[in-house]
This record gives C-alpha cells, structure tokens and sequence, in this order.
C-alpha cells in the first residue's frame, strides 16, 4: 500500500484506495481501511479530515526524514553508550592503581581469610551455647508460664496446648 503512495504522490480518499489498492497491489477490498488506519496509527501514513472526507497522504521524503531521524536517535544512543564505556573503563584503570600483587597483599588476603575463618568458628560456638542466652531462657520460661495458664483457665491437655501454640513435638526444654 506504501507503494501507492510513493509511486502517485497523491492524496487519496478512503473510496479512493479501496479501488486502487485491490487492482494495483492485489489487497483484498475488505482489508483496505484495516490496513490504512495501521499506518497511520505508525505514522507512516498521514490522515486530514478535510469536512466530511477523510484524505490520505504518504511521500516518500516523510519515510527518508523518519529514518533520518530514527537514524540519528541511535548513532546519539551509540555515541552515549561509547562514553559510557570510555568512563567505566577509565575507572577500571583508576581502581587498578595501587592494587597490584605485592607480598604484603597476598599476606593481608591470607589473615583476612584467616580472620573470617575464625569469625565463623565463633559464631558457631556463639550458637552451641545460645540455650544459656538470658532472652532464649525468658523466652522459654514465657512458654511454660502460657502452658500452665492454659491448663488451669481451659483444662487443655500438654500436648494439645503444644499443638494449638505451634510448639513442634521434638522442642527441647531447658530444665
């Protein structure tokens, strides 16, 4: 349908072109305006209403300036994307500086290895004794102060008590 356009550089009826493009460009009559309006919902078609009428347009120096333009929105992006690089890979430089292998690195890696190895040997000790943690023991104690209230004010048994507050079966009291 473009072709027509090009090819006339003419400005059409909607009646116009369900004549045309059927005998022309082999476009069946009943996809005429179909087809219309999607170029012009892209833009590659111009549409005026003109009174009643609707008028079509389409020159082949409006495709060239789009693809011109288009054309110049990604050699900007491309020239944008460049000096991105250019600054990320200069930064790159800058942070290698002062970073090269020395003796005195390796051997700062090493402790610093060594200390996070140690950190975690602490934690997991910090862990095996967390029972003795005043708060976990607080917390504990508030269980079994909840599980003898609910005794005495509902009658509840141990384990349905430990089973309406979510308490799993394998939970280890601290006596």
């Amino acid at each position: 349908m473009m072709e027509i356009f090009f090819e006339t550089k003419d400005v059409f009826q909607l009646k116009d072109m369900e004549k045309i493009a059927p005998k022309e460009k082999g476009i069946t009559a009943m996809s005429v305006k179909e087809v219309l309006q999607s170029l012009v919902d892209d833009g590659m078609v111009d549409c005026e209403r003109i009174g009643t009428s609707n008028y079509y347009w389409a020159f082949p120096s409006k495709a060239l300036h789009a693809r011109k333009r288009k054309l110049e929105v990604l050699e900007s992006q491309l020239s944008e994307g460049n000096q991105k690089h250019t600054n990320l890979q200069k930064s790159i430089e800058k942070a290698k500086i002062g970073r090269h292998e020395t003796e005195e690195r390796t051997m700062l890696a090493k402790e610093l290895s060594s200390l996070r190895d140690q950190r975690e040997q602490l934690k997991a000790e910090v862990e095996k004794y967390k029972e003795c943690d005043p708060q976990v023991v607080e917390e504990i104690h508030n269980i079994f102060a909840i599980k003898s209230w609910a005794k005495r004010k509902f009658g509840f048994e141990e384990n349905k008590i430990d089973k309406n507050f979510g308490i799993p079966e394998d939970f280890d009291y601290i006596d």
